[in-house]
Parts: C-alpha cells; sequence; structure tokens
C-alpha cells in the first residue's frame, strides 16, 4: 500500500496538524519539513502530491510508538526496516495502539471484515516462518478504517 494513504489515515484518526505529525516524525531523530509533510498529505491527483519513502514512513511509525505510549531511554528505538511492508506497518500500528488479539479481531468486525485468529496471526510471524503471511493492502485498509472508527468515537 501507498505510505501516503497511511500518513493520511493515521492524522485523520488522531486529528492531527501538518506540525504535529512533523513532530512525531521528529520523535524517532529525523527531521522533515513542514512542507515535505503537507506534499505527503496531498491526494493523488494535485499536482503538489509526493510520495512519502520507505524511511520517512519507518521513522514516522516509530515515532507514532513514541506519541502514543512515551519514549523510554532505558530501551533503543526499533530499528527501522529497509522496506515497509503492510505487515510492518501493521504491527507498529498494534504496538502504538496497544492492541491485543482480540482487539483486533473486534476492529475488524466493527467494519464487516471476517478475519480468523489464525489468519491474523500468521501476518505477525516473522517473514520465513512455514506460517507466514503477507498482509495485503485489504486487510490493512479494513484495519485502518476500524482503528479509525474505533479512536474517533
Amino acid at each position: 500500500m501507498v505510505n501516503n494513504y497511511t500518513l493520511r489515515s493515521v492524522r485523520y484518526m488522531l486529528d492531527l496538524s501538518d506540525a504535529q505529525m512533523v513532530q512525531i516524525v521528529k520523535l524517532a531523530d529525523l527531521d522533515v519539513t513542514l512542507a515535505e509533510m503537507a506534499s505527503w498529505l496531498k491526494k493523488e491527483d494535485d499536482p503538489a502530491f509526493q510520495e512519502c519513502n520507505d524511511h520517512v514512513m519507518g521513522h514516522f511509525l516509530n515515532g507514532l510508538i513514541f506519541f502514543r505510549r512515551g519514549k523510554d531511554e532505558n530501551f533503543p528505538a526499533p530499528a527501522i526496516e529497509a522496506k515497509i511492508t503492510n505487515n510492518i506497518v501493521l504491527k507498529k500500528l498494534r504496538i502504538a495502539f496497544e492492541l491485543k488479539d482480540t482487539d483486533l479481531l473486534d476492529i475488524y468486525k466493527s467494519v464487516d471484515f471476517r478475519v480468523s485468529k489464525p489468519e491474523l496471526s500468521a501476518v505477525f510471524r516473522k517473514p520465513g516462518h512455514k506460517n507466514y503471511r503477507e498482509c495485503g493492502d485489504q486487510l490493512l485498509r479494513y484495519f485502518l478504517k476500524g482503528l479509525t472508527t474505533r479512536v474517533r468515537n
């Protein structure tokens, strides 16, 4: 999935300004300008739209964890992955919002998307594990939609 979609979804979900989005990225030790953030948050058909790269997205997701849960200096920041996949986005959002398996199932149920517990656990396994499954765009999109409903209500 395009990183920009996730950025826009989280921004809407938490009702954040562009400046707050910049601060979240800064929490993960990456400096971006307000203009860059604004261009990443534009829709694809806008002439000022720019695609958000995986490096920035990785810092944003780590910053979101620090923003939601606080930063503990005793523990090192998670490593920034070179390639951000839907599985990584789902894992980091799960950590940031402190969600358990039952919470995830409830989120999917709230948007009428059927997914079983084994299917979800397969998404959170390490690549290379025999039961690993890639998270598709639809699974992530329904998760973002359900989490938005849960957070904004």
